[in-house]
């Protein structure tokens, strides 16, 4: 069954890449992928899977390429972030027996955020290896923190639907968490969107809710201003160069209003 769905997404990512074989039609791009194999230790059977993981959207929405077709990159996203969270919880959970379940979830919540993820995706000069549009690589594509991270969660997919949970966790293992203790300690990782969602849960039985307000500039440099409501009253505002990371900064905002930190 496994089988079958890892071939329906290769046959999704083929026609999004409109060529019958990727890799061949890029040899230099092939080259790099072949280096980043032999860097992680992971040779993919089916390579589609990691050109797949690494093609930004940008990319996509050349004018060469037919922009109906439905990507199914933010699907390996999705994916990968939740196996991401699976091993970290086991991980933390086998590590520090007597620490409290607040602590465990704060620990994960860092562990998994986009600036840590990003951390990691820079260490393994990730960036390198992402086909992005050359309008994106000027901008800076290849060190954006919300795309490393994105790319750092579709590679673990791209490596569980290729080899297997046990790869997917020993890459984890050995690219993620690796001095994880001392990076997270770090004020910069604080995951503020965790704190308010906790103080929201413990105390009002119901999370926040975050809108964005606004949404501006081309894409290669959106800027995105979120509201954050608790009880349905604004408590603070942010802004980002993705939702993800202006929901955080609304979050940090609304912490401070809250005095939570």
């Amino acid at each position: 069954m496994l089988d079958r769905k890892v071939n329906r997404i290769i046959k999704l990512i083929t026609d999004c890449l409109n060529v019958k074989k990727p890799a061949k039609s890029d040899p230099v791009w092939s080259k790099k992928l072949a280096k980043l194999q032999k860097k992680i230790g992971i040779i993919f059977k089916n390579e589609t899977l990691l050109q797949g993981a690494l093609t930004h959207n940008s990319f996509m929405h050349r004018t060469d390429v037919d922009q109906n077709n439905n990507a199914p990159f933010e699907r390996m996203e999705f994916l990968g972030d939740s196996i991401l969270g699976l091993v970290i919880a086991k991980e933390l959970f086998s590590r520090f027996p007597d620490e409290q379940e607040g602590i465990l979830s704060k620990k994960k919540s860092q562990i998994v955020s986009e600036k840590y993820l990003a951390l990691k995706a820079l260490e393994l000069e990730l960036g390198e290896f992402i086909k992005m549009s050359p309008e994106e690589i000027k901008n800076g594509g290849k060190s954006r923190p919300s795309i490393l991270s994105d790319a750092m969660e579709a590679l673990i997919c791209a490596i569980y639907l290729d080899s297997g949970m046990q790869k997917a966790s020993t890459f984890i293992k050995k690219f993620i968490l690796t001095d994880f203790s001392n990076i997270i300690n770090q004020e910069a990782l604080t995951n503020f969107k965790s704190i308010l969602q906790e103080f929201c849960q413990s105390k009002y039985q119901e999370p926040p809710t975050y809108m964005v307000v606004s949404e501006e500039g081309p894409d290669h440099e959106k800027v995105f201003r979120v509201d954050v409501s608790v009880k349905g009253i604004v408590k603070g505002h942010g802004e980002g160069s993705s939702k993800k990371a202006a929901q955080q900064d609304a979050a940090k905002d609304a912490c401070q209003n809250l005095s939570l930190c």
